[in-house]
């Protein structure tokens, strides 16, 4: 397909997210942290639909063709625009099967938020990475960045490999890896991704995460021990407390 069509296309859906716009209240998608990329102030419900509407256009397309979509979109600067890129990667198994280490880098953009960060690492490079399209390296390089935003998507891409919804059947051997060279970072951001990674693989193999936690419990930040010992003796991350009686 010509470059000027596909560009057409990612022009066509942008413009659509742009009718859609209203003030962004805050910055509730992005942490708290902020966020460079142009916000609209955007629905899930209306992305997604933006999404399929999308993906139905793509559904003719070459797979490279559809990653090219999805590369014009992230490299519009917007916020939703990227999302909208996710999640027709998501939807078009192809073009996802296609992907390589260089896409993902260029698909990734600059992360700086949570919300970009989660949905690409849940969505495009955690299910590359579990299919084996990229290599571990990718992943551990990514672990080792001075970026607290790359070290996040680090290891919010281990959940792909264990969450059932995304495919992910139970793998301890790359998640814990992630785990391990991440185990005394205190950065906000990814503590919490440290939690949520333990805890996906929580469901396959209790026992090796309860071993993990009690080899590195002396630098695994408390809310992270917190959280996964809740996971692994409730089933809840934060069990909730008893009311207390009256009368």
């Amino acid at each position: 397909m010509r470059r000027a069509a596909v560009l057409a296309l990612a022009r066509e859906t942008q413009a659509r997210l742009e009718e859609l716009a209203r003030r962004p209240s805050g910055h509730p998608a992005s942490g708290g942290y902020g966020t460079r990329l142009r916000r609209l102030g955007l629905r899930a419900d209306e992305l997604r639909a933006a999404a399929r509407d999308l993906a139905r256009a793509c559904r003719d397309l070459a797979p490279r063709d559809v990653v090219r979509v999805a590369q014009a979109l992230v490299d519009g600067g917007c916020f939703e625009g990227g999302l909208v890129a996710c999640l027709l990667l998501d939807r078009q198994r192809a073009a996802a099967a296609s992907l390589g280490a260089r896409d993902l880098v260029r698909l990734a953009g600059d992360p700086d938020n949570w919300a970009s960060v989660d949905t690409f690492a849940c969505l495009v490079s955690g299910p590359a990475w579990r299919r084996r399209q990229v290599p571990d390296t990718l992943i551990a390089g990514w672990a080792r960045s001075r970026e607290r935003w790359w070290r996040r998507v680090a290891l919010v891409s281990t959940v792909a490999l264990n969450a059932p919804s995304r495919g992910g059947a139970g793998e301890p051997a790359r998640t814990l890896r992630v785990c391990r060279a991440l185990a005394a970072d205190r950065d906000d951001m990814v503590v919490k991704a440290m939690s949520w990674a333990l805890r996906a693989l929580a469901r396959h193999e209790p026992a090796r995460v309860r071993g993990f936690l009690a080899r590195h419990h002396a630098v695994l930040a408390a809310r992270a021990v917190r959280e996964v010992t809740n996971k692994l003796t409730t089933g809840l991350k934060t069990p909730r407390r008893p009311r207390a009686r009256t009368g």
